[in-house]
């Protein structure tokens, strides 16, 4: 299980646990509405449909393309996930240590975590570590179910003020394309992030926004996306999902080495699954921070 002292000092000491001051309940500075940025070039050069909000919450400009669209979310959801299991933890009515049972009608694809704990079982910190780090499928439905299934789900998104991003199905069939199903906007997905990582009045104790902050800087996940786009020297605390069969998306907080970190959401349905769909979204990374001067 994962240290928690360990990634306290370690976050702590790097200054990556928000930005207002402990007590200190000033909002950021937020331009008056999002700019727009193009990024057709992209999308003809690539085929497909490129969503993307990012906000830098140093200067408090935002940027959008297709920014209010909605696109599936793949497996980008589990990192809301484990923030509605660490609400429950925070009510007492889950606990980190508590042991869930591994079984073979549990598994489906990509199980790196949980298939190897066949017949044995893992704690509820195991299984939320295992599916925003390694994004382990088995991990999330076991987390789902634990949640009490998909309706405490999206109960979570409009806990949180998110009053458009649907929760449908479990995985894998929340990949599918299926009208509005299991879709978030780039906007809501970028404020949903600032809800709970930024804002001084988070939902999430510290505590448990370090041990989430701690999984997604962790995750060797999507190299060639957003990690791909930043700046030498800039770290990327992120969760990627991917369709298998086009959609392939990235979001995070990305903090540079000094400064405001800048927060992006990156949604791309490309056309077919190939490998470089994700070398568009490094691209479109690279765009948006040169758009704020920030490259």
């Amino acid at each position: 299980m994962t240290d928690r002292r360990t990634v306290l000092t370690g976050l702590g000491a790097l200054g990556l646990l928000g930005c207002a001051p402990k007590g200190e309940a000033a909002a950021p500075v937020v331009s008056s509405a999002p700019e727009v940025l193009d990024l057709s070039a992209l999308e003809t050069a690539n085929g497909g449909r490129f969503g993307l909000f990012a906000h830098d919450l140093g200067s408090g400009r935002r940027l959008t393309a297709r920014g209010d669209e909605r696109f599936v979310y793949c497996s980008t959801f589990k990192m809301y996930l484990a923030a509605a299991t660490f609400l429950r933890v925070q009510a007492g009515e889950e606990r980190l240590d508590r042991l869930i049972p591994i079984t073979r009608a549990d598994m489906i694809d990509h199980a790196p975590v949980t298939e190897p704990a066949l017949g044995s079982s893992l704690t509820v910190e195991q299984l939320m570590k295992g599916t925003v780090e390694v994004s382990d499928n088995p991990a999330a439905n076991l987390l789902l179910k634990a949640l009490g299934g998909i309706a405490p789900m999206q109960a979570f998104y409009r806990g949180i003020g998110d009053a458009s991003t649907r929760a449908d199905r479990f995985e894998p069939e929340m990949n599918r394309i299926d009208g509005d199903k299991d879709t978030i906007t780039p906007a809501q997905s970028a404020a949903n992030i600032h809800r709970l990582f930024i804002d001084p009045g988070s939902p999430l104790s510290q505590a448990s926004r370090t041990m989430l902050l701690g999984w997604l800087f962790s995750s060797p996940t999507g190299v060639d996306r957003i990690k791909a786009g930043v700046p030498a020297g800039w770290r990327v605390a992120h969760k990627t999902g991917t369709g298998g069969y086009g959609p392939t998306n990235d979001i995070g907080i990305l903090y540079p080495p000094s400064g405001e970190p800048v927060i992006v959401a990156a949604y791309y349905h490309a056309a077919s699954d190939r490998p470089e769909n994700e070398g568009v979204i490094a691209e479109a990374t690279r765009l948006a921070l040169s758009a704020l001067g920030r490259a």
